[in-house]
């Protein structure tokens, strides 16, 4: 028999998303959730692992080792009328919209979707409760993620984090919760750990009305907060609120709290980095607008909805259920919704084909030198290889330096004066 080995096999060949996932899918309590490096990883109590007597949960959920996204799509969405497009995948429609609450939507990463679908979807009782996450302030890593049952729950959660998300304890969360429909809001990684777990749990699946992705471009350590912190002297112990999108369209980083009133213009520093804090895992993911999941969200950067200055959601719709929602909470003026074709849709998503042309080609590049690399069902080709080998390499030299504290000095000069903060 194969031997499949256990998560630790992730962690050690650098390929984890730090999803949390496996924590949870473990029956015997072996995993834990720690903080190495600037990010979330596994750690295998290896005494009270059952690897050796062939079990291996913990790998099968793991979003990490790969995902086959095109069959899972399949057995995921079996509604009449999917259509298919080599960047944003299975789905039934696009859209663009956004909360009709001037709060929510001004206070929200684009146009406040999530939080008003959440809050809106919990008011009529069609679900009991979202997995979310939020800024806390007494959080060492500034991030908490929670089973949200009430809208101001939900509303505490709005805007993008840049930080990474472990869901590590939504399984036994949602499991043990008194209720029977829950969504899950998460990355692309997330949704991806979560639908292969749950072809291991039925009792989990029964309880999942839906999962909510976030397009993802990259995922990003701690150290770009770490470092975004360090560069304009903010003392987090002293944060009573920080979002790194806040007041509007793409918005502004937003830090309060004792002697600290910092605003900021989210690409003024957010662009410059680059992927100086990407972690190699996200440098190898070909799924930007969450492929696996029910409804997805992001941002629409093209005109005229860039000139929005309140914000603009785009959404992708794959589950019928899912789009009944959303229609229902048109009529009655919850939201503002607009179908788009798909051609607008990755017009307005430049990294949606980025991630399945250069992604795909450092995976690739990886392999041919001999590293372990993520396994999909396909591995499209986007671009000419020349131009994605000189990325690979200007890549790895930011995530060299990001990766290495006392490296960070040479941010300023390799990217010049755009990244001098």
């Amino acid at each position: 028999m194969k031997h499949i080995p256990n998560i630790s096999y992730t962690v050690r060949n650098d390929l984890c998303t730090g999803c949390g996932v496996c924590q949870d899918a473990c029956p015997s309590h072996a995993i834990t959730i720690q903080v190495e490096k600037g990010c979330f990883r596994p750690v295998v109590d290896e005494s009270l692992c059952k690897n050796r007597t062939g079990c291996h949960r913990c790998y099968d959920s793991c979003p990490g080792v790969g995902v086959n996204l095109k069959d899972m799509a399949k057995q995921a969405f079996p509604d009449e009328g999917m259509q298919y497009d080599k960047y944003v995948g299975s789905f039934l429609k696009c859209f663009t919209g956004h909360s009709n609450t001037h709060e929510i939507r001004f206070h929200s990463a684009s146009g406040g979707m999530v939080s008003q679908m959440l809050v809106w979807l919990l008011e009529k009782h069609y679900i009991d409760g979202a997995f979310v996450t939020s800024f806390d302030k007494d959080a060492p890593l500034l991030v908490r993620s929670y089973l949200a049952t009430t809208p101001e729950d939900i509303l505490v959660a709005r805007s993008s984090k840049y930080s990474p998300v472990t869901l590590d304890r939504a399984i036994s969360e949602i499991k043990k919760a008194p209720g029977t429909n829950y969504i899950i809001v998460g990355l692309p990684c997330h949704i991806q750990g979560f639908r292969k777990y749950e072809l291991l749990d039925k009792r989990f699946r029964e309880k999942i009305a839906a999962y909510f992705a976030i397009y993802c471009s990259s995922g990003r350590s701690f150290y770009l907060t770490e470092h975004v912190f360090q560069a304009r002297h903010i003392d987090p112990s002293k944060l009573t609120y920080f979002a790194y999108r806040d007041k509007g369209c793409l918005g502004k980083m937003v830090a309060k709290g004792e002697g600290i009133d910092h605003e900021e213009r989210f690409q003024d520093f957010y662009q410059p980095l680059r992927s100086f804090f990407v972690p190699r895992r996200c440098c190898l993911c070909i799924d930007h607008y969450g492929e696996l999941g029910d409804v997805c969200f992001g941002d629409i950067h093209i005109d005229p909805y860039i000139a929005d200055t309140i914000g603009v959601n785009s959404l992708v719709v794959r589950n019928k259920k899912c789009l009944d929602w959303l229609t229902q909470a048109k009529a009655e003026g919850v939201i503002t919704l607009d179908e788009i074709p798909v051609s607008l849709m990755n017009k307005g998503q430049v990294m949606a084909r980025f991630k399945k042309g250069r992604n795909a080609a450092f995976i690739r590049f990886d392999r041919m030198l001999g590293r372990k690399v993520p396994a999909y069902d396909y591995l499209p080709r986007e671009g000419k290889t020349g131009k994605w080998l000189v990325s690979y390499l200007h890549t790895g030299a930011q995530r060299f330096i990001g990766s290495h504290k006392w490296m960070w000095w040479a941010i300023k000069i390799f990217k010049g004066k755009g990244a001098k903060r």
